[in-house]
């Protein structure tokens, strides 16, 4: 499935995702895989579904709403002088393009997220 059709549905907390690895050079701890499922392209704003398995990992952030749908991580924002974030199930954060962040994945992560 590449996206819904107007009037389909789909239960996005047990989709079942296609993980691949990180990049090498984003991985500080573990071995944490990632995957993404497009939803809906609306307007221009892409929906989808995002998870990471548990470990470590570096990333630069698109300008980003998400709902934390389930599992737990800490992120920490590198230069911004933001205090970490604890974000669990019903989390719902707010990211802008170009942040530097570090993903710290306790219980495999998945998210519905608006970019």
């Amino acid at each position: 499935m590449t996206g819904l059709a107007a009037g389909a549905g789909v239960d996005a907390g047990t989709l079942t995702l296609a993980h691949e690895s990180l990049p090498a050079d984003e991985v500080l701890d573990g071995a944490p895989t990632t995957a993404v499922h497009e939803l809906a392209t609306l307007g221009g704003i892409e929906v989808g579904i995002w998870e990471m398995t548990p470990g470590t990992a570096t990333d630069t952030e698109a300008d980003e709403v998400f709902v934390v749908l389930s599992g737990r991580a800490t992120i920490a924002f590198a230069s911004s002088g933001l205090p970490d974030l604890e974000v669990g199930p019903g989390s719902v954060v707010r990211l802008a393009e170009g942040m530097r962040t570090t993903w710290t994945v306790t219980e495999t992560l998945r998210k519905i997220y608006v970019a």
